[in-house]
């Protein structure tokens, strides 16, 4: 069995979610799996949902599933989400769930919408009904809600500008948080991060894992744009706790209701991200394909995360060339390729 890189939980600040039942969406992804393996090991019962039963996945390979009560179903259903909170009594959500790649936004805008946008107002909406069992939800929204701007870093007085298909449905999954709490007073905050790394990304069309994944298979990274388009990058367990520290505070004044940007507030551009890779993989010599076939994507996009700092006391532990070792040999041993 492959297991996360991370260690024991020494030193990390506890979420205080011992004994709570969480429901999670999206449980299978990215964050999702580092979530649950979290939540599990500080003793919350853990509610997953899960649309897909992907065995590549590392909430299944880790076998995590299995200590956890998995709903089967989509975002879509609102009555999957319904039955869930009420008959699990759910008190905490974090909402995960999303169609999160780009390209595939771009080429199927309706999916991502029915998912995204349906799929967040659905929840919430269930939130709502059960609000005697709610009292904390953390909705992950992205950089991209915010769409492109004029003037950088993004802060979270700039409005949800969203103008291509999966920014627009950030946007919208942002304004709808936003309402559930002006209007109906419920605990929601709502995180945006900048781009997320880390084992157990299995989305090889993004920078991190491709990059990484063709290097280990002799091949040259292939580059989407045209290698200037730069991002802030966040490793995967930096966003766990950033996760964890707005569950914590989302019912008290100042948090409830409020976006915050999660960044280590350190932006680079694609290609220097990727030579990056390649020197600490020991393969410098690989020259990047650059192919600048991108669509639908916002050339600048980076984050001020001082607001978090401030309020929550969250700041990034990880660097990112720590972030990226850790990730490097998370693939090594998925892919069965020796250091």
């Amino acid at each position: 069995m492959l297991e996360f890189e991370a260690g024991p939980l020494e030193g990390l600040a506890m979420s205080g979610l011992q004994g709570h039942r969480v429901f999670v969406t999206g449980a299978t992804g990215l964050v999702g799996s580092w979530l649950c393996r979290r939540l599990l090991a500080e003793g919350a019962q853990v509610i997953a949902l899960v649309r897909d039963w992907d065995p590549q996945s590392e909430f299944i390979r880790s076998g995590d599933s299995q200590r956890c009560t998995v709903v089967s179903g989509a975002l879509e259903d609102y009555a999957t989400l319904e039955r869930a909170i009420s008959e699990h009594e759910v008190d905490t959500v974090f909402h995960l769930g999303a169609q999160a790649i780009v390209g595939t936004a771009h080429r199927s805008p309706l999916l991502t919408f029915e998912s995204n946008i349906r799929g967040s107002y659905n929840l919430l909406e269930a939130c709502r009904v059960h609000a005697s069992l709610v009292k904390r939800v953390v909705v992950a929204s992205s950089d991209k809600a915010y769409g492109e701007a004029e003037v950088l870093p993004y802060t979270e007085d700039m409005p949800a500008n969203g103008r291509h298909p999966y920014d627009v449905s950030k946007s919208c999954t942002d304004l709808l948080a936003h309402t559930y709490t002006q209007t109906y007073g419920l605990p929601v905050a709502v995180a945006r991060c900048g781009n997320i790394y880390g084992g157990a990304d299995l989305n090889w069309s993004r920078i991190v894992p491709g990059t990484i994944r063709g290097v280990l298979e002799n091949r040259a990274p292939v580059l989407r744009s045209d290698g200037t388009f730069t991002r802030d990058y966040l490793y995967v367990e930096d966003v766990v706790d950033a996760y964890l520290a707005l569950a914590a505070s989302a019912d008290r004044e100042g948090v409830r209701g409020e976006a915050f940007n999660f960044s280590p507030e350190r932006q680079m551009s694609v290609l220097e991200l990727t030579r990056l890779i390649l020197e600490l993989m020991g393969r410098p010599d690989l020259e990047p394909v650059i192919q600048n076939t991108a669509q639908g994507e916002i050339r600048d996009q980076y984050l001020d995360a001082s607001k978090a700092q401030r309020v929550l006391g969250w700041s990034c532990r990880i660097g990112l060339k720590e972030g990226l070792e850790r990730s490097i040999a998370w693939y090594r041993a998925y892919l069965g390729k020796g250091a």
